[in-house]
């Protein structure tokens, strides 16, 4: 028998590599993808007529356009915006309003002051800062990724063969075709679709796999841990499928009582530390 207590405490505090902060590679790209138009909209800066400056831009290079969400922070090529005179949704990648409520736009967002205040140098370091901020933003997910792709390594290492023996993100529908077995106890009569992260193949058994990590606190970690153990108890008498699930992370001290459920009726739920121990090899003995 397993100690919670003593499970929980091997759990670590970051999975992260030295890529996990800032995926430079992606930022820079992006960045040259818009690198001209911004260029173009440099000419704006400490411009005492700015207005007509940019209609002038604009009309020409309706192009630039595109890069006016990324000085905000967004990544969507759509924006609503509402004052008393009305509700609008902008375009930036075709315009939809004429260039004079474009205008009205950039002055009532504050970045044609931040423009003719000459607030900032260049347009193009400027989105480089922004873009690093909007990638920061992707660390958790880059940690559930880190903790896949962990898993992954590990199956790998057990002897198994994408594609043949185990398998990557496959819904009910497609296990239940490949393998023909019947996993209506999970989807709810095939009302309901579920993904595994992982689909292994073993001899007799099909083991349905989820990962993740949480270095920090949230909402997020009681409902996965509700969710797992609804799972757990419904494939609890299937002969021919066992559920398994990799977890690890510090944020879960703040989930311990939700996790420990969930621990209770799950025999495959197991860390970090457990897979370097070669879990994965003895599980399916």
């Amino acid at each position: 028998m397993r100690d919670f207590n003593n499970w929980l405490s091997q759990f670590r505090e970051t999975i992260a590599d030295y890529k996990y902060y800032i995926n430079f590679d992606k930022v820079y790209s992006n960045i040259a993808d818009i690198k001209d138009e911004l260029n173009l909209l440099n000419s704006l800066i400490g411009d005492k007529d700015i207005e007509n400056s940019f209609e002038r831009i604009v009309s020409k290079y309706p192009n630039t356009l595109r890069c006016i969400p990324l000085l905000l922070a967004k990544r969507e090529m759509e924006i609503a915006a509402m004052d008393d005179e009305g509700a609008y949704k902008y375009r930036f990648d075709s315009m939809n309003y004429s260039i004079e409520q474009y205008k009205v736009f950039m002055r009532k967002t504050g970045l044609f002051e931040l423009l003719e205040k000459h607030l900032i140098s260049n347009l193009v370091d400027f989105a480089l800062g922004v873009e690093t901020g909007l990638d920061s933003n992707g660390r958790k997910n880059r940690g559930g990724d880190f903790m896949e792709n962990l898993v992954e390594n590990y199956i790998i290492k057990a002897g198994f063969i994408k594609g043949e023996t185990y398998f990557k993100e496959m819904y009910i529908h497609e296990i239940e075709k490949r393998f023909g077995i019947d996993l209506s106890a999970i989807s709810n009569q095939g009302k309901m679709e579920k993904r595994f992260d992982f689909v292994i193949v073993g001899e007799n058994t099909i083991y349905g796999i989820e990962t993740n990590f949480y270095a920090s606190s949230g909402s997020k970690l009681n409902e996965t841990a509700r969710s797992y153990k609804t799972i757990a108890l419904e494939t609890k008498d299937l002969p021919y499928f066992k559920f398994v699930w990799f977890t690890d992370g510090k944020g879960w001290n703040s989930a311990r009582y939700n996790l420990q459920e969930t621990f209770d009726v799950l025999d495959n739920i197991y860390c970090i530390a457990e897979l370097e121990e070669g879990i994965i090899s003895k599980m399916l003995k």
